[in-house]
């Protein structure tokens, strides 16, 4: 036991060397946590509470020309995030990830340093991204602003900032790519609803999209168990937790599924 432990000692206090060789710590809201909580924190006291207050006697916003610039602005981040995914070194890490430490060769610096970079540009997204609940709150959408969607918005901005300073390796950029790939499809979807009701019979297609997402997250409940039974070198707590939010997330997503698209029966 005591063997076993000096190696997750070991390759924990290497990952935290790597992260220190990158940097990683000296970049914008990495230092610690209080950046990124108080963004999340200002978000849920936002969206939960000041902005329905806010807008209780004002009327909706429209935010129309708002909408179509910021859906078109992820359409475009979300392409170049997944080709970050695929930059050589990077790509090869994804797809083939060596994550036994018994006979994985080290990471060359420049490529985690590629993989680090990506990831807080992921980073930064997941908090851009919490602007789609505070425009259903100015467009007075509260039905929209669901347990679901303030959830999965508040742990993914978690998720990413604990997993580029805790985790610096290549095993959760699998995750970061399937939901780059997946949110081109879906801020598309949210692009053509922006333009307008004469493009709403292209829409055709939601029910599909919430199909990928669950897909996604499949893929992502299966490569996190392959990473604990491959014993890769992570801190073992951090994957639990996030595979126990996927988990999480599933359950919710394919409520969601049935509650929308299930035919009633009578």
């Amino acid at each position: 036991m005591s063997g076993l432990m000096r190696l997750v000692v070991n390759n924990y206090n290497e990952i935290l060397q790597t992260n220190k060789e990158i940097m990683v710590d000296s970049w914008p809201m990495m230092g610690s946590p209080g950046p990124m909580l108080c963004i999340v924190g200002t978000y849920l006291a936002f969206v939960l509470k000041v902005g329905p207050k806010m807008m209780e006697k004002r009327p909706a916003f429209q935010l129309n020309f708002l909408l179509i610039a910021y859906n078109a602005f992820q359409v475009l981040f979300s392409i170049w995030l997944t080709l970050q995914s695929l930059e050589p070194g990077v790509g090869h890490l994804i797809f083939s990830p060596k994550c036994n430490s018994a006979n994985r060769t080290p990471i060359d610096i420049n490529v985690q340093t590629s993989v680090s970079s990506a990831a807080w540009w992921y980073f930064v997204a997941k908090l851009i991204e919490l602007l789609d609940t505070v425009f259903f709150v100015l467009r007075k959408k509260q039905n929209q602003v669901t347990f679901l969607h303030v959830y999965h918005h508040t742990m993914t901005s978690v998720f990413s900032w604990c997993y580029l300073k805790f985790l610096p390796g290549e095993q959760g950029a699998l995750i970061g790519f399937l939901n780059s790939f997946v949110h081109i499809v879906m801020y598309s979807y949210y692009l053509i609803a922006a333009l307008g009701p004469q493009y709403r019979k292209y829409l055709w297609w939601k029910k599909y999209m919430t199909g990928i997402q669950l897909i996604q997250f499949v893929i992502m409940l299966g490569y996190l168990m392959m990473v604990l039974v491959m014993d890769c070198k992570v801190p073992k707590a951090l994957t639990y937790f996030f595979l126990a939010n996927v988990v999480i997330f599933i359950y919710l997503f394919l409520d969601f599924y049935r509650k929308a698209y299930r035919k009633k029966k009578f």
